[in-house]
């Protein structure tokens, strides 16, 4: 009755060892994951500006890449791709995505609503998942202070032109001035003339 037992034991042991060796190799075989590396998680823009939502992502296998943005008007799925093969752009984007092999994205002429989250997933076919999040902040152009500061230059510029208007006319009233106060004087002095040589 002993020996069955021990050969039972013996067997089980090459079987679990076996296994073990069999899962070791399956595991070496199998692709070690996924890594991605989000260079510039927060990106600042201007409405109608291109801004490039970049990422670096590195797989042994196939990866699909899957790009969201979330913001307070929903979610909204952008593009899907598998490396090498096809692209599945949201018909929203169509026109204003494109895609590149690292995983980045650009997004062209982006507007107030293009703001919020953006999140990439990386995923590879054996199952192991990679997640990114980049913040894009859209700002618009200020033409209320353009337009401020241009009718201020064309106030200035009124100002200064009625300046030297007045000036070109107190100069005219000047030069006149003068003139009537030489006509007087040498009118005086005419007629002081005229009474010395009466005198005389």
């Amino acid at each position: 009755l002993m020996r069955p037992l021990q050969g039972c034991r013996g067997r089980g042991v090459v079987v679990g060892t076996v296994t073990l060796c069999l899962a070791a190799g399956w595991a070496l075989q199998t692709p070690g994951g996924v890594s991605l590396v989000v260079p510039q998680p927060n990106i600042n823009a201007t409405v109608a500006q291109n801004i490039l939502l970049s990422v670096e992502y590195s797989c042994r296998g196939v990866a699909t890449i899957e790009w969201k943005h979330v913001s307070s008007w929903g979610t909204t799925s952008i593009v899907e791709w598998r490396s090498g093969n096809y692209v599945n752009i949201s018909t929203v984007y169509k026109d204003r995505v494109t895609t590149f092999e690292n995983g980045s994205i650009q997004l062209r002429n982006v507007g107030m609503r293009d703001a919020g989250y953006y999140f990439v997933t990386v995923m590879e076919e054996h199952g192991t998942n990679a997640y990114g999040t980049i913040v894009v902040n859209v700002y618009e152009i200020i033409y209320e202070d353009l337009h401020f500061v241009a009718v201020l230059f064309a106030f200035l510029a009124a100002v200064s032109a009625v300046l030297i208007c007045f000036m070109w006319l107190c100069n005219k009233s000047l030069h006149l001035f003068q003139k009537k106060t030489t006509h007087k004087l040498t009118a005086s002095t005419t007629e002081e003339i005229e009474l010395e040589t009466i005198e005389c």
